[in-house]
């Protein structure tokens, strides 16, 4: 007994890789059960069909910004169990952490570039229907860059960390620096450098020192 083919709604603009989309998937265990060229009818089309998972361009009319994606956003939200995955020119990091954001299973973030690797791309493709997972490895490497820069940990210098993680066991600034062997005046320092790494300036009665703690804990879980 043959396994039931994916059923599949397809949106992309362009009507010749539409097309050409729907013809490669067909011939290769899809079911392509809907191919539009906007946001509004893939909308209406995943609504219909009620599918297995769904393939769109990133940027579409009207606008051709972000129209597609946004509606991936909306499949991921209200059809839980529909795989996506998403086709782009570009790496829109926004998008791909939102898309990717509370569950990585049944999605994928392609560039199109990668549509002319009939094999990649055909693999990526049922990995997702599958219930994997499939980013695109320029994807992956734009993400984590841009997880090292929104880490303010990661600016910290080696002896800064060794001070924030003395901090978390509960040292004081002597403490700190009886276990480093520093005087308490450098330890100071480093506690004010961590402050200002970790936009962590006087306010209130927040406690900057158990802040600076929780983030370090955050971090290291």
């Amino acid at each position: 007994m043959q396994p039931r083919r994916p059923r599949l709604v397809l949106a992309e603009d362009s009507v010749l890789l539409r097309e050409g989309l729907v013809r490669l998937l067909t011939e290769n265990g899809f079911d392509v059960v809907a191919a539009t060229g906007d946001a509004e009818s893939f909308l209406a089309a995943v609504a219909q069909h009620a599918p297995d998972m769904v393939l769109t361009d990133v940027r579409m009319p009207p606008t051709f910004t972000d129209e597609g994606v946004r509606a991936a956003l909306v499949v991921r939200q209200q059809y839980p169990d529909v795989a996506v995955v998403v086709l782009s020119q570009y790496v829109e990091e926004n998008y791909a952490s939102e898309l990717l954001a509370g569950r990585a299973k049944g999605v994928g973030y392609l560039l199109k570039d990668r549509v002319a690797d009939v094999g990649d791309f055909l693999e990526a493709m049922q990995r997702v229907a599958a219930g994997g997972t499939a980013l695109d490895p320029e994807v992956v490497s734009q993400l984590f860059a841009r997880a090292r820069r929104e880490d303010p940990l990661s600016t910290l210098t080696p002896r800064e960390h060794d001070v924030l993680r003395l901090m978390a066991e509960g040292r004081s600034n002597s403490g700190i620096a009886a276990a480093l062997f520093v005087t308490e005046g450098a330890v100071e320092k480093h506690v004010s450098n961590l402050f200002t790494k970790l936009d962590l300036p006087p306010a209130g009665d927040d406690h900057r020192r158990v802040l600076a703690v929780l983030r370090y804990l955050d971090h290291v879980d």
